[in-house]
């Protein structure tokens, strides 16, 4: 054991401690939550993200995401024992009003982690196993739509997600909250080299597909099963759409078929139908 998981080991043993000053230095990785741009640069280089809620803590930690600390309000300290007596981390109870102070808006959940983030694989090394579908996003800058993402990706049985180097942090509060945590069950990596490091997904066996609203493309019905059985989704910004280097860079364009006049769908209910498609086809080819 470091010393780090010794020192955690003997906070979490020594049960809860009450802190009450909001400046108190055993509180920094809580404070200013609402301050995106501040989390976003400060927590990949801390090594850590925010759990928030009672489901979604206990889904990180079933995750294998270890702890650094706890931050509860009271009311929470009961219904989150059991993790509080097992877990190594410290614990800090505060009241609902300091909670307030120190992360700038109302934890009506009551409960938060910190935790410890995990080194992220290449691109090339994640699809070393059969995936099935991967996902493929390409300038998600809104957490609530990768979180959105994300859940319709775990939920149909997405095997990978790979992120363009612009996308949205899937770690960040807000895509974890929206998510359910289901961040944590579906596997990641960010293709740096943007778009010239889709060729490692090629090269791993996944033809790139291409969903686009454009009248042109083939509708996902129309596609082989057998392309579909493993494959590499591409899906871009809710206002851009995929860019013109993704777009060539893919081996098919895709598009679900839209009735009375609309021509697009928004990138969470986008994500859902074709992850959903997707799932169909697999259990067409594996008959």
């Amino acid at each position: 054991m470091t010393g780090e998981e010794s020192a955690a080991a003997a906070a979490g043993t020594s049960g809860p401690v009450t802190v009450e000053d909001p400046g108190d230095p055993r509180l920094a990785d809580y404070t200013d939550l609402t301050d995106v741009q501040l989390r976003r640069r400060r927590e990949p280089a801390e090594g850590l993200f925010i759990a928030e809620g009672e489901k979604v803590i206990r889904r990180a930690l079933a995750a294998g995401y270890r702890m650094r600390s706890m931050l509860l309000t009271p009311r929470w300290a009961e219904a989150m024992r059991d993790v509080t007596e097992r877990v190594p981390a410290p614990v800090y109870t505060v009241s609902p009003e300091l909670a307030e102070e120190v992360t700038g808006y109302h934890v009506h959940r009551g409960a938060l982690a910190s935790m410890h983030r995990r080194p992220l694989p290449s691109p090339a090394g994640l699809l070393t196993e059969e995936r099935g579908t991967v996902a493929v996003l390409e300038g998600l800058v809104d957490h609530t739509n990768v979180g959105a993402v994300y859940r319709s990706a775990a939920a149909l049985g997405v095997g990978a997600v790979l992120l363009s180097p612009d996308c949205a942090d899937p770690l960040y509060r807000r895509s974890v909250k929206v998510s359910m945590g289901a961040v944590f069950s579906v596997p990641h990596a960010r293709v740096e080299d943007w778009p010239g490091g889709l060729r490692t997904v090629r090269e791993a066996g996944y033809p790139l597909l291409a969903l686009t609203p454009d009248p042109g493309a083939v509708p996902l019905g129309e596609v082989p099963r057998e392309t579909l059985r493993r494959c590499a989704v591409m899906l871009g910004s809710e206002g851009q759409g995929l860019s013109a280097g993704a777009l060539r860079a893919a081996d098919l364009r895709v598009r679900i078929p839209m009735a009375h006049g609309i021509d697009s769908l928004n990138i969470a209910a986008a994500a859902a139908v074709g992850f959903y498609a997707l799932a169909e086809a697999r259990k067409d080819t594996a008959c």
